[in-house]
């Protein structure tokens, strides 16, 4: 049954988008405000937006089918993994068939949300004009704020973040040292390697870098074959390890650490191959900063012309009030990283990683399950249910994650949407006024 209520979607990019058309399949009336004058958040080059992270070599990390919507697959011409230009007009048709678009007021930033006895809640733009909703859907991405690492105002030379590297060329020539061993770091360090003097990468934790194609066909499908549900971790942890020793050999064997705890999957199809050429060399984490000088934690020390970090971001939420906002840095308190306890009609979308799979498949989960929400198909717990959730949640994270900011928003793609399938089936219940089965963890 169609529901007619108003519903605020901040950010237009793939989370918005996916949001905004589960909620107007409900009926509801909805409003996309974003920032800029483009849709698709951080898979626009230069976005004005300010928001987007996107390097002029960035490829998605899944492969298309697995990337894509559930009922929106990429067109038959799409290559494998497509680039950021192929993700950003996969984003644009996607809004154009389901009549996003319409319903996307551009250069509106939010400037405050409130909860408002007679609106329900009270969106204020930057222009000072307010609008009252029955509901607001946060979508805005957790990859515009840059996470800096503790030593990098004492580095003296030049100074980035991965946040706003485009393109090699200025880096032509230099000794450059890249902080981490996630994709992000992955990929500029392949990119600029052919240019510098010297490129580096400091990897603090382990990692673990998996080939992007295995036996002709992207890792993910051989592993989809091979891991089962009922496996233990320790297994699985074997099976990627022999595939990735396959591939690439041991880890140690180029300077990294193979880790013992599950990580998130990092990788770039030419890293191994600059290796192998001596234009890459990595080290350890870092132990100290002085002037163009790196210590670390091995006793060797290098200069460097440039430091570039990529060390991840910081969810912010500049428009939330601390009596609103989720974000206890670094956790998110919300149950299953959408629903703030005791906070009925505040929905957040997309604020996850995921160790394995497609992060827009996941987002389409998530928006089912609020727009289910909101038409009154489904129901929630009580609080104190949904907050003991929460810390089993995040218990479990700190148990199977190396400790870092990072896996703070991680999530087992198999386990999540489990779990969220679980939940509407529960909250059915919840409505039409049944007993649910016992909550899953």
């Amino acid at each position: 049954m169609s529901v007619q209520r108003s519903v605020a979607v901040i950010g237009a990019g793939a989370a918005g988008l996916c949001a905004a058309k589960h909620l107007m399949a409900k009926g509801m009336d909805v409003v996309v405000f974003e920032i800029g004058t483009r849709l698709g958040g951080l898979w626009v080059y230069e976005n004005d937006n300010g928001l987007s992270p996107t390097y002029q070599s960035l490829h998605v990390n899944s492969e298309n089918r697995v990337t894509a919507y559930q009922d929106f697959p990429f067109p038959d011409s799409a290559p494998i993994y497509p680039d950021h230009v192929q993700m950003a007009q996969y984003l644009e048709d996607y809004a154009s068939r389901f009549g996003i678009r319409d319903r996307i007021r551009f250069q509106s930033r939010v400037a405050s949300v409130e909860q408002d006895r007679a609106a329900g809640w009270l969106l204020t733009l930057a222009d000072g004009s307010r609008h009252g909703f029955d509901a607001v859907v946060v979508a805005s991405g957790h990859q515009g704020v840059p996470r800096h690492p503790p030593f990098a105002d004492d580095f003296k030379g030049e100074y980035l973040h991965s946040h706003s590297y485009r393109v090699p060329d200025p880096f032509r020539g230099k000794r450059v040292l890249v902080v981490g061993a996630g994709n992000s770091a992955c990929d500029i360090a392949s990119d600029i390697c052919t240019v510098t003097a010297a490129t580096t990468m400091a990897a603090r934790s382990p990692v673990l870098l998996m080939p992007r194609m295995f036996l002709g066909v992207p890792t993910s499908r051989v592993l989809g074959k091979l891991e089962k549900p009922w496996m233990p971790w320790a297994i699985r942890r074997r099976i990627r390890e022999l595939i990735a020793r396959m591939a690439h050999g041991r880890m140690e064997q180029w300077g990294f650490v193979t880790p013992k705890t599950r990580t998130h999957p990092a990788g770039h199809h030419l890293l191994i191959g600059h290796f192998i050429w001596n234009r890459i060399k990595a080290r350890p984490g870092i132990a100290s900063v002085s002037g163009d000088t790196v210590a670390f934690v091995d006793g060797t020390r290098e200069h460097f012309d440039t430091m570039i970090a990529a060390t991840g971001y910081q969810v912010h939420l500049p428009f939330l009030s601390q009596t609103l906002s989720p974000l206890r840095e670094p956790w998110l308190e919300l149950f299953h990283q959408v629903v703030r306890p005791g906070t009925p009609g505040l929905y957040f979308v997309g604020f996850f990683n995921v160790s394995g799979g497609g992060n827009i498949r996941m987002m389409d989960d998530q928006s089912q399950w609020v727009a289910a929400l909101e038409a009154g198909e489904v129901g929630l717990p009580d609080v104190q249910q949904m907050r003991r959730s929460i810390l089993r949640e995040r218990d479990a994270i700190v148990r199977l994650y190396p400790e870092s900011p990072r896996y703070a928003l991680e999530l087992d793609p198999r386990v999540y949407r489990a779990t969220l399938a679980a939940e509407m089936r529960d909250g059915a219940r919840r409505a039409a006024g049944r007993k649910p089965q016992a909550a899953q963890a």
